[in-house]
């Protein structure tokens, strides 16, 4: 796989032994990481920035526990020490035996064979915020060393595909030279943190939660004993705005609420702490009955952290998430424990203190909206689940530095927004993104289509999930007249990475035996998953769907809805979730004869 190798390529193998050199030397001194931490080995007491989790590591190889496997790759060699090693593959244009695949996720670099024989590179974007040089930019690296697009993810991010292993380095430095990150954006970290999306400009948000996702964003990037936690970690913060951020999805979901008078603390607008959130493991972040004033959401966010490395599993991936020490502890006990690490009490309200959150607007994240900033619009642009190619890419940055403020605002719903448009100047904005190939406009089908990766770019995934979200949405609208958005998340596998939980229509990918020696892909299908005032989780109504018939089927769930809802006021996930399965299954089988 050696091949031919660029001049900048080149320079990577000039400095390979004397780097690998430093870093042995470097090793070497290490007290805080490898044989000198092991239980038995005589080693001195675990210190530097990974010492409390050596430590946890330690307790569990005490009790008589095994480590995982990435805990033991994580203690072995600290995937930030190992960048030599990493430089020396792409040098060789070597992909990473599995050790090492897991080690360079904390650089953002994924190896995603056998679904590619390449990399996905995944980004870091606080609030899901970058400005056009920067987007532009991103369109260049996936045109130069990836496969010449992007996808926009569920945690209003950006990851690039099929970049080779020789590319690999090259393209994360890359992307810092554009004043952007990948650091720690995969594996046992702390994941991008997303934030309202209309931040700043939405007319009804309680609080703008930019600079709050920024703080929080560069204090992890800033302390190492931040990295190598138990699992992966996910923060959200909601300023009340009309985009939903599905914060209640996250580990830690700041939720911006108006505190009233009368309650013990002062009134006004606050952060309400929820705990716990993992759709995939069926549960949502639950209230704590605490409050953060805006200022110490990052204090509180690191306290919550270190109690998770203290005691978060390090044995079973499986159970190795925030939600397990709340199962495990309980609220009260792991509030205490925050607590101790704060050095004082937090503050404590009621739910009657709290007033009723504005409400979303399920379409307020595509087409063109008024900004609180009169005379200005926020135009937001729909995406074939989330794929943009680089030279669409570089003509929205365009549109953004010509007609807006400059700004690309990413969204967990796949798509982005452009902001600080002038009123006279929106149709030509719109005639633009057209003219790219892309609409400002979307039915109530595409616009709350979600769909993971899938089977062509994720080696977890069961089936291709893009390519059947989008066969779902060409086949259900010109057949079903609906007049409300009805969210259908279509996720690859157990991850649930497109949480079909929490969607009206959720399908999750299976394998669909035909007979003995064959199957073909296809989906469970879930009904009735909702968020935030409305949160549920979807039940279960069809298994083993074949992917083939998965349109018809969900065009007949739709027509059901359509038939038999209350009134022309009802959505689907109150209509859903007034009848059980049985009924349901009725409905739907009456719309296949009629």
């Amino acid at each position: 796989m050696s091949g031919e190798f660029a001049p900048e390529q080149k320079r990577y193998l000039e400095g390979f032994v004397s780097g690998l050199q430093a870093a042995r030397a470097a090793r070497s001194l290490q007290t805080g990481n490898g044989a000198a931490a092991i239980p038995g080995s005589g080693g001195a007491e675990p210190v530097g920035p990974e010492a409390a989790a050596i430590k946890a590591q330690d307790r569990f190889v005490a009790a008589g526990q095994k480590l995982s496997d990435q805990e033991k790759f994580k203690r072995e060699l600290h995937p930030f020490d190992g960048y030599e090693r990493l430089k020396a593959q792409a040098a060789a244009n070597e992909p990473p035996k599995p050790p090492d695949n897991f080690r360079w996720r904390f650089y953002g670099l994924f190896y995603v064979a056998p679904a590619q024989d390449a990399y996905m590179c995944r980004l870091r974007i606080p609030n899901g915020i970058l400005t056009h040089r920067q987007f532009a930019g991103v369109a260049d690296l996936a045109e130069r060393y990836a496969g010449g697009y992007a996808h926009v993810t569920t945690r209003a991010n950006l990851q690039m595909r099929e970049i080779a292993p020789k590319n690999a380095v090259l393209m994360i430095e890359a992307i810092q030279d554009l004043g952007l990150c990948s650091r720690g954006a995969g594996a046992d970290n702390i994941r991008n943190v997303t934030g309202t999306p209309t931040a700043g400009i939405d007319p009804q948000e309680l609080i703008d939660t930019r600079p709050f996702a920024r703080e929080w964003h560069f204090h992890i990037l800033n302390d190492r004993s931040l990295y190598g936690i138990p699992r992966k970690f996910n923060v959200g913060f909601d300023g009340a705005g009309v985009v939903p951020v599905l914060e209640d999805t996250n580990d830690i979901g700041f939720q911006a609420v108006e505190v009233k008078d009368g309650f013990g603390v002062e009134p006004g607008v606050w952060f309400r702490l929820c705990l716990g959130g993992i759709t995939g493991h069926r549960d949502f972040a639950r209230d704590t009955g605490v409050v953060v004033k805006p200022a110490e959401a990052t204090l509180v966010a690191d306290a919550v952290v270190r109690v998770f490395i203290d005691h978060g599993d390090r044995t079973n991936r499986l159970k190795a998430r925030l939600k397990y020490v709340l199962d495990a502890w309980g609220f009260e006990k792991f509030l205490a424990a925050i607590e101790e690490k704060l050095g004082r009490k937090l503050a404590r309200v009621p739910a009657e203190a709290i007033a009723p959150r504005p409400a979303f607007d399920r379409t307020a994240h595509i087409g063109a909206h008024a900004q609180k900033q009169a005379g200005l619009n926020w135009i937001g642009v729909a995406m074939p689940v989330g794929k943009v190619t680089a030279e669409q890419m570089r003509g929205l940055a365009a549109i953004a530095r010509d007609v807006g403020d400059g700004d690309i605002r990413l969204t967990v719903w796949q798509n982005l927004l452009i902001s600080g448009v002038p009123d006279d100047r929106v149709a030509a904005a719109q005639a633009a993104i057209v003219a790219l190939g892309l609409s400002t406009e979307a039915g109530p089908v595409r616009a709350g289509l979600v769909a993971c990766t899938g089977n062509k770019g994720c080696k977890f995934a069961l089936s291709d999930t893009k390519g059947h979200a989008e066969a779902i949405a060409a086949w259900c609208e010109p057949r079903v007249k609906l007049d409300q958005p009805v969210n259908i998340h279509l996720t690859g596998c157990h991850h649930s990475c497109a949480q079909h939980f929490i969607s009206e229509i959720g399908l999750i990918a299976a394998k669909v035996e035909l007979d003995e020696s064959d199957a073909v892909e296809g989906y469970h299908i879930h009904i009735g998953g909702g968020f935030g005032p409305d949160a549920v989780l979807g039940r279960e109504i069809y298994r083993d769907v074949k992917a083939e018939d998965a349109p018809a089927t969900v065009e007949r769930m739709l027509k059901a809805y359509m038939a038999h809802r209350a009134s022309p006021a009802e959505t689907f996930l109150a209509f859903a979730n007034r009848h059980d399965l049985d009924a349901l299954k009725g409905l739907v089988a009456a719309e296949a004869a009629a």
